[in-house]
C-alpha cells in the first residue's frame, strides 16, 4: 500500500470523525448512511478534499445524504481536553489497516465504523482512545474490550 493511500484512508477517518462529531451521531450511525461504493468514491477523492476544510466537505456530504442531527454530544460531555479529529482519525486509520481484510480498505473502513469499538473510542473521558493501538486491535477483532 502506497503513502497516499494511507493518507486517503487517515482523511476519511477523520472526515467521518468529523461528521460524527458535528452532527452529534454515533459514529456507527454516520456510517450506515454510506454503502462500499459511497467509501470507494471518498477514497478516490480524498487528495482533491484535502485541499479543502473539514467543514466544506462535510456540509456538502451533510447534505448529499441528508444526515439527521442527533444527541450524541461526545465533546460537550468531555470533562478533559478533546482529542483532535485527526488524532481520533490516525486511530481509525491505524485500526483499518491492522484488521481490513484482503486489502478491501472500503469495507475495513465500514466494517471499523459499524463496530462496538467506536463508542468506545469516543467516550473521551475514558483512556481508550490513547491505549495501545494493539490493545484498540485485539478488542476490535474479539468483539468486546479485553481486561
Amino acid at each position: 500500500m502506497t503513502e497516499k493511500q494511507k493518507d486517503d484512508i487517515y482523511y476519511v477517518c477523520s472526515l467521518i470523525e468529523y461528521i460524527a462529531r458535528k452532527t452529534k451521531n454515533h459514529r456507527q450511525d454516520i456510517i450506515r448512511y454510506f454503502s462500499k461504493k459511497d467509501i470507494e468514491r471518498q477514497l478516490r477523492i480524498a487528495e482533491v478534499n484535502h485541499c479543502l476544510s473539514f467543514e466544506q466537505v462535510s456540509d456538502e456530504i451533510i447534505e448529499d445524504f441528508d444526515i439527521k442531527d442527533g444527541k450524541f454530544d461526545t465533546v460537550k460531555e468531555c470533562k478533559y481536553e478533546v482529542p483532535a479529529v485527526t488524532s481520533i482519525g490516525m486511530l481509525y486509520q491505524e485500526l483499518v489497516l491492522t484488521t481490513m481484510k484482503n486489502e478491501d480498505v472500503a469495507q475495513g473502513i465500514i466494517d471499523v465504523f459499524s463496530s462496538f469499538i467506536t463508542d468506545e473510542i469516543s467516550d473521551f473521558n475514558s483512556s481508550v482512545y490513547y491505549t495501545n493501538p494493539d490493545y484498540l486491535r485485539c478488542s476490535y477483532l474479539e468483539g468486546k474490550m479485553l481486561a
